[in-house]
């Protein structure tokens, strides 16, 4: 995994080079994407850079680069490093000024940094094989605009440590109002009496790529009820199965939330479906 890409070039890792005037470094002022990539095969590329590019546009990064070219950049990395399971990690930030100064300046190019990292290899609908997640869960502090898939990452990073620290894999996260949000880093699903629910889009919620290829799967397969909806931590609590997502895991089991068991404390016969259902879909996007 030591070949990157930066501004233009590929180049061995420890010859890229950022400046430290960068607003990416001084400010977290950037957008960013991981996309998955199996035997060469890249899961969700085009609702990947379309996500991007409304990220760029939202926080003013002026930046034209098409998705011929962002493809061209992911499977460029993937053949100059080895490994079956990669992710693909793409980052734009507004670039290097002469000062720091909390303003948007003029007339500085974009830093494009990329580079790909190994991921575990595509999971399978299968309850022996499957990872069972931990999590704890927490009063969501972030800012409110989750929707943006920002470089500043700082209390996401906070709330998956408060986990990490109590031995959890994840964070699962509240309101004001005690209900779901998402994970530190995943979207959030319950499983009720076969339904599948998780919160709608707003500003609280990162509008995850895997989360929209599943909903879009599930509900094109229909035998599996989706539901968007707020869902109560106390549904959380009483649910049969609750689910995380993102690019690099997919569809995760939670089988244990602050100690207790979800469900039978196993892994559930809907995941098993959803997963088989994704597994099959995922290349059509």
């Amino acid at each position: 995994m030591s070949i990157v890409y930066l501004n233009g070039s590929y180049m061995p890792l420890e010859e890229a080079k950022i400046s430290p005037m960068d607003r990416g470094f001084l400010f977290g002022d950037g957008i960013y994407e991981v996309i998955p990539s199996y035997d060469g095969n890249l899961v969700g590329f085009g609702p990947h850079i379309d996500r991007m590019v409304e990220g760029l546009a939202l926080i003013g990064i002026d930046f034209d680069f098409s998705a011929d070219q962002w493809r061209a950049v992911c499977e460029t990395l993937a053949a100059k490093n080895e490994g079956d399971n990669l992710g693909v990690y793409l980052h734009v930030s507004r670039g290097a000024d002469t000062k720091r100064f909390h303003a948007y300046p003029d007339n500085i190019d974009a830093t494009v940094f990329a580079f790909v990292f190994e991921i575990p290899p595509a999971p399978v609908a299968d309850k022996a094989k499957v990872k069972g997640y931990k999590v704890a869960t927490t009063e969501d502090l972030r800012w409110k605009r989750c929707n943006i898939k920002s470089t500043a990452l700082l209390g996401n990073v906070m709330h998956f440590q408060q986990g990490h620290s109590e031995g959890n894999n994840e964070t699962i996260l509240y309101n004001s109002d005690n209900e779901m949000t998402e994970g530190s880093a995943c979207n959030a699903y319950i499983v009720k009496d076969g339904v599948v629910i998780t919160p709608p889009l707003d500003h609280q919620i990162l509008p995850g790529i895997t989360r929209l290829m599943l909903l879009d799967i599930l509900r094109k397969d229909g035998s599996i009820k989706v539901e968007e909806r707020p869902v109560t931590m106390d549904e959380v609590r009483g649910a049969d199965e609750v689910w995380l997502t993102s690019s690099s895991k997919e569809i995760a089991p939670v089988v244990e939330i602050d100690g207790r068991p979800v469900g039978q404390g196993g892994v559930g016969d809907v995941w098993v479906k959803a997963q088989t259902l994704y597994s099959a879909a995922k290349s059509n996007y």
